[in-house]
């Protein structure tokens, strides 16, 4: 799945980008 972060630069942000790539999703 395709999923758009907004914040991922955030300290909460970051960590849930690392956990979505790790499940397989494409982080936009």
């Amino acid at each position: 799945m395709k999923v758009l972060v907004i914040g991922g630069a955030g300290y909460i942000g970051s960590h849930a980008v690392r956990k979505l790539i790790e499940e397989g999703n494409d982080v936009v």
